[in-house]
């Protein structure tokens, strides 16, 4: 998967340095992925959740974080929409990112 905006998990790890390393795991994985499908991101990461709209949340060192990314399966495109805490991810509308 080729994974667009990487710089926001950049941001984040260096505004909270304890996801530094789950954001890196989850981009190195995420980058040698081969998805079709939510099955196959399911086999990769149990936790993540589709919330619509070609949306998705995974759940960030022990759910204190949350990223929330776009998936395009065709063309192997993941958009990093959110990473943010988990209380930030409840005050935002998901339909807007």
């Amino acid at each position: 998967m080729r994974i667009i905006s990487v710089n926001k998990l950049r941001e984040y790890w260096e505004i909270h340095p304890d996801t530094r390393i789950p954001l890196s795991e989850w981009y190195i994985k995420v980058g040698k992925a081969k998805w079709k499908s939510f099955s196959d991101m399911r086999k990769d990461f149990g936790s993540v959740d589709f919330v619509g709209g070609q949306r998705y949340v995974f759940n960030i060192k022990g759910n204190a974080h949350r990223l929330v990314v776009a998936v395009k399966f065709t063309p192997q495109l993941v958009y990093i929409r959110f990473v943010g805490t988990h209380n930030e991810y409840d005050r935002i509308d998901i339909k807007t990112i």
